[in-house]
């Protein structure tokens, strides 16, 4: 699972579980129907395996209608669920094929994944403390278990479960992503850089860990190569939201607002609900001195009641220069509480 954390719009890998290619073998069976959907599933197997996802989901149904009690076949059905966005169906699919045949462990691993995506995070810790002796060598097992312990708020807990992931395979990508994430929220930046590199030279083209890199150097106040990192994206996917409203950011701080703006806005029209996003287009109309439409883009940011990085500082210093102090120290004081750094050095001036 991707995570959200943020100075700018940091993220992790949305997991999506392996293909599990689960190869049927047919021990005396002479049913016509049953060799026919072992068939379509074999197929299906082929086509989930090219990312042909909407003909492997056609050919998983083929193999269901031809064999109701196909557990392999839905196992797999939810699979390609996931990688079509499809998770609620995914949730339900899988469900059915732990029904079918509850010792199909593989179900309840890709069904947690699955719950994680939905926030049904007591769900997702069911399914992996049923297969956890099972699973105690399984690099994804332990990626899972990682991502849902960073999920209910214990992300010191979470980094020795991705440890124990790279340890059980050093190509695992999403655990240098997603371990990198968490140090970068605990403000590990050395240890956060390593692991979105080592990301990347397993894979040139990943475009969270590069996103990811641009955050580090926007910290560092290296704009230029900040900018190269989220255009790496970008040349790839030239409509991924994070990396256009970061790098919309990077141009705010590099003097080239309009530029800025034109990101930004594309950011918003594909997340309208990307608090940072519209934080830093209130930043935007701040610097053009438009501040009335300033302060319209950062209340629609708090609305959304989600934790943006010095949202409520630079609320507070748009109520300021309209001279409007009992409302810029009321924001203030509501940063305070919230830790916002400039809304506490605000406050400390301007609010007694």
């Amino acid at each position: 699972m991707l995570l959200t954390i943020t100075k700018y719009m940091l993220f992790k890998i949305n997991t999506l579980s392996q293909l599990f290619l689960l190869v049927l073998i047919l021990l005396n069976c002479t049913s016509q129907r049953k060799k026919d959907a072992a068939d379509f599933f074999l197929k299906g197997n082929q086509a989930l395996n090219q990312k042909n996802y909407a003909e492997a989901l056609r050919l998983y149904d083929e193999a269901i209608a031809k064999n109701a009690d196909f557990s392999d076949a839905y196992l797999n059905k939810g699979i390609t669920l996931l990688k079509l966005g499809r998770t609620n169906d995914a949730h339900e699919i899988l469900s059915e094929a732990i029904r079918i045949d509850p010792t199909l462990v593989q179900a309840n691993l890709v069904r947690a994944e699955a719950s994680l995506n939905l926030g049904r995070l007591n769900d997702a810790k069911a399914d992996l403390e049923q297969i956890e002796k099972e699973y105690k060598d399984s690099t994804r097992f332990h990626l899972v278990k990682g991502n849902l312990l960073d999920a209910q708020g214990n992300s010191s807990q979470a980094i020795p479960e991705y440890d124990r992931a790279l340890q059980l395979s050093k190509t695992n990508i999403e655990a240098y992503v997603n371990r990198g994430a968490v140090y970068y929220r605990m403000g590990s930046y050395t240890e956060a850089r390593l692991d979105f590199e080592t990301a990347v030279a397993l894979d040139p083209a990943q475009p969270q860990a590069l996103n990811n890199l641009g955050l580090i150097a926007s910290r560092n106040h290296q704009w230029q190569q900040a900018i190269a990192y989220f255009d790496q994206v970008l040349s790839r996917d030239p409509s991924e939201p994070y990396s256009l409203n970061n790098k919309g950011y990077a141009l705010l701080q590099s003097g080239k607002p309009e530029e800025a703006k034109v990101l930004i806005e594309r950011s918003l029209e594909k997340l309208p609900e990307n608090g940072y996003a519209l934080r830093n287009l209130g930043m935007y109309y701040q610097q053009k001195g438009s501040t009335q439409e300033a302060l319209k883009s950062f209340n629609k940011a708090i609305d959304i009641a989600e934790p943006v990085e010095l949202l409520y500082g630079l609320a507070g210093q748009a109520y300021h220069a309209q001279k409007n102090m009992a409302e810029a120290c009321r924001i203030w004081k509501q940063g305070v509480v919230l830790k916002d750094s400039l809304a506490i050095a605000e406050a400390g001036k301007y609010c007694r």
